[in-house]
């Protein structure tokens, strides 16, 4: 590469170039680098023409391939920025002046993870190109790195591969991109890419004309169907890309899909969406290897189809569809702006700095002498976006008009809940300021509580962030539910307690319930979705709970129908204890008592359970199923007095055709608390239940209960 070559390769997209300016930027570089040498043992100018070509492979402006050919002389030579300036002007020498900035960043590996460094480039960099001269830079030190010694090899290519290749990324630039991933892993994993290389290289020609079958099967087709296209190519697939995607997806080489791969170029939008219906016309489509990416573009604005097929032969055939437009913004990103800004066109003039697909910012270096820079982050240069410090350096990107609320959310969810108001460089503010580039915010929080419904008024203008509406709405519907699965379990307790039926564990009867967990379900009764009286009657003619294991093996009796209608107690008296109050339904289990028959009490009786010796005259029973008898059931009613009352009550149970065979109130004075205690014949549990809850809607009533020990 020689300045003649650059020159003509500039004028051949821009034939407006001042080519003595070029070279006149060239001789200063030239004679300031001289006698300098690359470790490859080559001039150093010709780094600083590498990296300038490549930039005019992307069509950058005159003041860019200027500021490549210019980018180390400060920092490597004793001419000075100042010289530049005169001789070129500010434009050139602020790029200059940005990338020898970023060039002296020293960093340990550990500060350099994945998004810190490449965020920290957007915010100091007054010019985005800067940012793409040092990618320049890096890409052609990349394919030189072999002059290296191994370890130096190594911790470059980690550094690119986790910093300047998603910077590339970000910025949608995939020619670099892909070049820069490559060259990484062939340095991080030689034998891997040599495997992979090997295997591209056999599979060549075969794959070339498979494509070229493809490609003419599509065209052909597509000319029947008058579709307009403008190309349909093979698009080559980079080693790094089918390296990350054999390790995400755990396949092998034979089962990546777009190896095979042709890409379709149109002119307009809906043509695309043409072309993808015959492509799937003509071939079986792959589930769940398709995405929209025009409908849905990526951070970066990319946009395509992408869709995978059994093509010819029955191979795997990834087809990619877009506009020529849309391939342009694809391959070269934000720098494919620069040709058009160069030729004239009329283009939105800070379109070449809305680069707000970039996410976030990363921690301000202390240690670095960055004040220079912190003015250019108070610019328009990020129109739609603005870029605040923390107090403890740290740098978060947010949407313009975000307010301190919006930023405490941003930092912490909890920051957010607890925030009660906000300082801006020092001073406090209200919580609706609309927050500006290079604040340095510092939310002031409660020990305790939470958001403010009124943080939720659009009117109020306290909140204009999605992420932290939703943290909001989020919290209280967390609260709603927390509140509801509090009243659910109380709820549940008192049907307990109503019912005389022991507690019940909450996991196995949400699963009773249909409901995933304990927690939906006590959430269900809280709101009530599910009738807690339901779930009364469920319980009481529920399948029969496990007896303790304590007791012994039934005793085989055989059945006959008894005036208790207990199933399994042959020729025996037979008595309903008293302490329990058994009811059909309910789990029983025989006492058989000498010279007095056969005991009935609930399984679950506390003077059951507390038999520790003569277990041995425990005997397993049943109600009988078509029982039909009436069995009597003692209930208590506590209540507010007041006058008819106990008629009331009366004539609950008489209309449920219920007979009471005997009834005793009682009024304490003092706080006119009446009890009412009753004896119902009661047929079943569902029985008990209805009467239970008209009686509990009784006005004055407070609570109603089944009474299972006296």
């Amino acid at each position: 590469m020689d300045i003649q070559t650059l020159v003509k390769q500039a004028q051949a997209y821009n034939p407006q170039l001042d080519a003595d300016r070029l070279e006149r930027a060239y001789e200063l570089a030239r004679a300031a680098h001289q006698g300098q040498k690359r470790a490859t043992g080559e001039p150093y100018i010709q780094h600083s023409l590498e990296t300038a070509h490549i930039l005019a492979d992307l069509h950058f402006d005159e003041d860019t391939l200027i500021a490549a050919l210019l980018h180390d002389v400060p920092e490597d030579t004793t001419t000075t920025l100042e010289t530049i300036r005169d001789q070129f002007g500010d434009k050139v020498a602020k790029m200059v002046d940005g990338v020898t900035k970023l060039s002296q960043l020293r960093l340990g590996l550990e500060e350099t993870k994945a998004e810190s460094l490449r965020k920290m480039f957007f915010a100091m960099a007054e010019e985005i190109r800067v940012v793409i001269i040092k990618l320049a830079d890096r890409l052609h030190n990349m394919r030189t790195l072999s002059a290296l010694r191994p370890d130096k090899q190594k911790r470059i290519a980690l550094e690119t591969l986790e910093i300047f290749a998603p910077l590339a990324n970000r910025l949608g630039i995939y020619t670099i991109r892909r070049e820069l991933e490559d060259l990484a892993l062939k340095h991080l994993e030689p034998e891997k890419y040599k495997e992979l290389e090997h295997l591209l290289a056999d599979d060549k020609d075969d794959q070339h004309s498979y494509i070229k079958q493809a490609i003419a099967i599509l065209q052909d087709r597509l000319k029947q169907e008058n579709v307009p296209v403008l190309e349909i190519t093979g698009r080559p697939k980079h080693i790094y890309s089918i390296y990350k995607k054999m390790q995400r997806k755990g396949r092998d080489f034979s089962q990546i899909y777009d190896l095979r791969a042709v890409r379709v170029i149109v002119e307009q939008k809906n043509d695309c969406y043409l072309v993808l219906g015959v492509a799937h016309s003509i071939w079986t489509p792959i589930p769940s290897e398709f995405d929209d990416f025009i409908a849905r573009p990526k951070d970066n604005l990319y946009q395509s189809l992408h869709t995978a097929v059994i093509g010819p032969d029955g191979k795997a055939l990834e087809v990619q569809i877009r506009t020529a437009e849309m391939h342009r913004i694809a391959e070269y990103g934000i720098a494919a702006h620069w040709k058009y800004k160069e030729a004239g066109a009329s283009l939105d003039p800070n379109v070449e700095y809305k680069i707000n697909w970039v996410r976030g910012l990363m921690e301000w270096q202390k240690d670095l002498d960055a004040n220079v820079f912190v003015d250019s982050l108070k610019t328009d240069i990020f129109q739609d976006q603005v870029y605040v410090f923390s107090p403890k350096g740290d740098i978060y990107e947010m949407a313009a008009g975000a307010t301190p609320i919006d930023f405490a959310y941003l930092v912490h969810t909890e920051i957010g809940n607890r925030c009660r108001g906000a300082k801006v460089d020092g001073h406090i503010v209200s919580l609706d300021y609309s927050l500006k580039t290079g604040d340095r915010v510092q939310i002031l929080t409660a020990k305790k509580g939470g958001p403010s419904r009124d943080w939720l008024n659009p009117g109020l203008g306290l909140v204009m962030t999605t992420r932290a509406r939703e943290k909001i709405r989020h919290y209280f519907k967390h609260q709603a539910r927390a509140e509801a699965i509090a009243q659910g379990r109380a709820l549940l307790e008192k049907e307990f307690h109503r019912l005389g039926i022991g507690e019940r564990n909450f996991e196995t009867l949400s699963a009773q319930f249909n409901y995933a967990s304990a927690d939906d379900f006590l959430e269900a009764l809280g709101h009530e979705d599910l009738s807690i009286s339901n779930v009364g009657i469920k319980l009481l003619d529920d399948e029969r709970a496990t007896i303790p294991a304590a007791l012994p093996a039934p005793k085989v009796i055989p059945q006959f129908e008894t005036k208790l209608k207990v199933e399994g107690l042959a020729g025996l008296l037979q008595r309903v204890a008293r302490c329990c109050n058994p009811l059909p339904g309910d789990e029983v289990i025989g006492f058989i008592t000498r010279g007095r028959g056969i005991t009935i009490h609930r399984s679950d009786c506390k003077n059951v359970l507390d038999i520790d010796t003569e277990k041995d005259r425990l005997i397993r029973i049943d109600w009988k199923k078509d029982a039909r008898a009436f069995y009597p059931v003692l209930i208590e009613v506590a209540a507010l007095d007041r006058g008819g009352l106990l008629a009331d009550i009366t004539n609950i149970v008489a209309g449920e055709g219920i007979s009471m065979s005997s009834a005793t109130a009682t009024t304490n004075r003092a706080d006119r608390m009446a009890r009412i205690n009753a004896t119902l014949e009661i047929s079943s549990a569902d029985q008990l239940t209805r009467v239970l809850n008209k009686i509990d809607r009784l006005p004055n009533v407070l609570e109603t209960r089944r009474v299972t020990s006296t």
